[in-house]
């Protein structure tokens, strides 16, 4: 009784101000809602380098028809051009009419090319605006970004959705690729050793799969026999693409220096911790070939200043036998232990691949494991004495371990 008594005494003003307001509310940005006919919804963004300036490829989420058939996402790609990336994302509007809308970037990919020269230059647009997703990845690819998004995913209805793919969590727990975000490769870029990487991805053909326009293959049904030859013989069809992310490219001081094949970017990851369920294949006495699966993953990089520098490189891995590459008995198949000589076999093939990715990374004058930001936060003297040569002068230590699961 006392609410319905305190409502009656409220004044007709209040009801009207309440009204107006939300009124307001709703006209005014229809309550934060995105006009899709309106807005570009970038899913991803490739740059590249050219003689004036920079080239911006958006790949840009578009309805697709009503059919359920024909649900999923569809895309179009845009390519602008201008001096700096803003000028290239300003002429989307101007070009399309679409404002472009950044907050749903997942993905960006930089130009072999391009990446030869300091990359931040180009990210420094993404890193101020306030919209942009700090989680957002980057990638390097062969060739030129807009080749890549361009070209016709095998997987999925985008070139970007099927990259993005490769740097899910699982694909990061395989060792197969070693996925980097915005936040942190700016974090690597302006920190003391100055290094990063991103993956370098590749696309290689689909064999044995195309994709064709359907209204040109169709031919055309109400425009008469020669408009039908002319749809036939102008019909084009694109080879559809799948795309790889096995190689790492590093970076120093923002350019790309060097890339890893796929052996290094796994002893990459082993000795940061990542691998669990990955598999590597080691040799039998025979020659045959062996795999085996990453149960646990342990280890890590230190360095020790005490003296001359010395960097202690440790793989520790729990693994269980996967399969053989020839015929096994069935006690074999029964059982997953690791014999001691495939165990031994396993030790020097990771000791190999670690030896070679600290050489590229000294080659290269990549920091790639932060060694300089470590010696920093520890000893601003030590720093100080060894910054211009610290790479040259570290001696590795690698230690691996490699036991059975059984």
């Amino acid at each position: 009784m006392k609410a319905r008594k305190f409502l009656k005494t409220l004044p007709m003003k209040f009801y009207l101000l309440l009204l107006a307001v939300v009124l307001f509310s709703f006209f005014s940005n229809d309550f934060g809602l995105v006009d899709i006919q309106k807005t570009a919804v970038i899913l991803a963004a490739g740059i590249d380098k050219t003689e004036s300036g920079f080239s911006l490829t958006a790949q840009i989420a578009v309805p697709k028809g009503s059919d359920r058939s024909q649900g999923g996402t569809s895309s179009v790609d845009i390519q602008s051009e201008g001096e700096t990336v803003s000028d290239c994302v300003s002429n989307i509007f101007s070009e399309t009419g679409w404002v472009p809308k950044l907050v749903f970037i997942n993905l960006i990919v930089i130009g072999e090319d391009a990446a030869k020269e300091d990359v931040v230059s180009y990210l420094n647009y993404f890193l101020r605006n306030e919209y942009m997703n700090d989680s957002c990845h980057l990638a390097v690819c062969e060739g030129t970004a807009h080749d890549l998004l361009s070209s016709k995913s095998a997987t999925d209805d985008t070139s970007a959705l099927a990259i993005q793919k490769l740097f899910s969590t699982a694909a990061e727990k395989s060792g197969k690729v070693m996925p980097n975000t915005l936040k942190d490769f700016a974090i690597g870029y302006y920190g003391v050793s100055k290094s990063s990487y991103l993956p370098y991805v590749r696309a290689k053909n689909q064999t044995g799969s195309t994709h064709g326009d359907a209204e040109n293959t169709s031919g055309g049904g109400s425009g008469g026999g020669s408009g039908g030859s002319q749809g036939s013989s102008g019909s084009q069809t694109e080879q559809e693409k799948i795309y790889l992310a096995e190689e790492t490219a590093l970076f120093s001081e923002g350019k790309l220096v060097a890339v890893l094949p796929p052996e290094q970017t796994l002893a990459f990851s082993l000795l940061n911790g990542n691998v669990v369920s990955g598999t590597f294949n080691v040799k039998e006495k025979s020659g045959e070939a062996v795999t085996l699966t990453v149960i646990e993953n342990g280890g890590g990089v230190k360095i020790d200043m005490k003296g001359a520098p010395r960097v202690k490189m440790k793989i520790d891995l729990t693994v269980r036998l996967c399969c053989r590459g020839t015929t096994a008995p069935i006690e074999d198949i029964s059982t997953d232990d690791v014999k001691p000589e495939l165990l031994d076999s396993a030790k020097e093939v990771l000791t190999g691949y670690v030896q070679a990715l600290w050489q590229t990374g000294k080659e290269s004058g990549c920091d790639l494991f932060h060694l300089q930001r470590d010696v920093y936060r520890s000893s601003l003297k030590k720093y100080k004495e060894w910054k211009d040569y610290l790479l040259d002068a570290a001696q590795p230590e690698i230690e691996a371990s490699v036991r059975s699961l059984r």
